[in-house]
Formats: C-alpha cells, sequence, structure tokens
C-alpha cells in the first residue's frame, strides 16, 4: 500500500511538473486552468455576480514544488473551494498565499474561505482600508507601493502604481517568466470600453498602465481581469479605450 502511495505522488509530481504552455485542465463546468508556462496557470471561472449576471473573471496560480499561490479569487467561496480542493486533490498541490488586485468580488470573494482553510493572505494598504470599511475579510498582512519577495525560488514584483479600475488597483509582475497579471486594471482586446467605472479613477488610469509600461517593456503576457490574455499590446489598448472614454465625457 506504501509503495502504490509513493507511485501516486511520484506521477502526481511529474504531471505537475510536465504542465506548461498550451496544457489547459477542466477543473469543473465553471472553472478552467488555461497554461502559459511551467507552472504558471491562469484560472477561468464564470459566477453569477448580482447586477452583471454570468460573468467570467480572471486569476493567476504560480505553481513550486508542490506549492502554489493565487492571483485573484474566484469570486464566491464556493467556486474558490472547488478550485482549491481540486489543487490538493487531483494535483497533489498545497495552495498557500494569496493576493487580491482591488477590492472587489471578483479578485477577493474568495479570500474568506482561503484564509478559512490555513492560506496566508496579503493585500495592499488601500485593499485593506476598503475591506475595513466595508466590512470584508481582512488579510494577514499588507503592503504600501510595492513589495518584491520569492516564493518558492520565484522572483515575484507586487506593485500600487496609482488609480485606474479602482483606487487600490495593483498589479503583479513575473520577471524570469516575463508574466503580467495586470488585473481588471487591464481590458482584454475584445474590450470596447472600459468597463464598471463605478469605482474607478478615470484622470489616472492612464498614467498607471504608461507606468507599467515604462517598468516592464519585455512583458510577454498579460493577463486582465476578464477575458483573453495577451500580449503588451492589451497595455496600449487599455490606455486608447480611457483616452475614448474621457473625450466622450
Amino acid at each position: 500500500m506504501k509503495k502504490k502511495s509513493l507511485l501516486l505522488i511520484f506521477i502526481t509530481a511529474l504531471c505537475v511538473n510536465a504542465f506548461g504552455a498550451g496544457k489547459n485542465i477542466h477543473v469543473a463546468d465553471n472553472i478552467e486552468l488555461i497554461g502559459l508556462a511551467d507552472g504558471f496557470y491562469m484560472h477561468q471561472t464564470i459566477d453569477n455576480i448580482p447586477g452583471f449576471g454570468k460573468v467570467s473573471s480572471n486569476g493567476l496560480l504560480a505553481i513550486k514544488n508542490q506549492k502554489a499561490f493565487m492571483i485573484d479569487s474566484p469570486s464566491s467561496p464556493e467556486t474558490t473551494a472547488k478550485l482549491f480542493g481540486y489543487l490538493k486533490d487531483s494535483m497533489n498541490v498545497d495552495l498557500i498565499l494569496f493576493t487580491g488586485g482591488h477590492f472587489h468580488v471578483d479578485c477577493i470573494g474568495g479570500m474568506g474561505y482561503l484564509k478559512s482553510a490555513g492560506v496566508k493572505t496579503f493585500l495592499n494598504q488601500r485593499t485593506k482600508a476598503k475591506c475595513n470599511e466595508l466590512n470584508l475579510p481582512l488579510p494577514d498582512t499588507t503592503y504600501d507601493r510595492s513589495y518584491f519577495f520569492n516564493f518558492e525560488g520565484i522572483p515575484v514584483e507586487c506593485r500600487y502604481l496609482g488609480g485606474g479600475h479602482t483606487a487600490d488597483n495593483c498589479v503583479v509582475y513575473f520577471p524570469n517568466q516575463q508574466i503580467l497579471f495586470g488585473g481588471c486594471l487591464i481590458k482584454s482586446a475584445a474590450s470596447t470600453s472600459p468597463g464598471n467605472l463605478q469605482d474607478a479613477v478615470v484622470g489616472e488610469w492612464k498614467s498607471t498602465v504608461q507606468q507599467i509600461i515604462d517598468l516592464y517593456p519585455s512583458v510577454k503576457i498579460v493577463i486582465p481581469g476578464h477575458g483573453d490574455l495577451g500580449g503588451a499590446d492589451l497595455l496600449n489598448h487599455t490606455i486608447a479605450l480611457v483616452d475614448q472614454c474621457q473625450k466622450k465625457e
């Protein structure tokens, strides 16, 4: 029995290590993992959001040494629990660290569940302030303008560069993989408007995205909060959409 267990763990580890770009995993009817690079997945989920109906949202997973770091959770605790369980039970991966890009439900809607499951959480100070204001679950720790660290040897750069989609929106960059998680600050190629402006800081949006362009000229993969991922062209596309919006005002 012990030999079978060891063999199962070995095979699972091989599968996880073999996952890479173009390797997609169907987790559930409303959850897909889209392979970006070795150990990196965009998680794309579909949830019913009050006022918007069925909405697909994106997050990111970085996996190494059978441990995972999640950026943005699914919108609901239930969907977050499904993804958490799949990682643990089907991929033999422990989700140990989480951050969210801003205070909206499509970023941190599952953070309360993750905290209850023992996942360490951190957010920007501005996001924590909004969580306090709205009586939402609070993170374990916070950062101000930037937070650079290594996750299982993978360099990670978290930055707050200014307002845009919200006053607290942050981005996460993986310099070795040249992957940027832009979240709802960045629009997909199919987007024809900046989208939900209820909490937006439209006057800062273009400047915030321009700082990303200046900081990360070598970025190859850009993940927006909704829709298909793309390349660096999504950054300029976002600036153009915000510019059009401002001209209409």
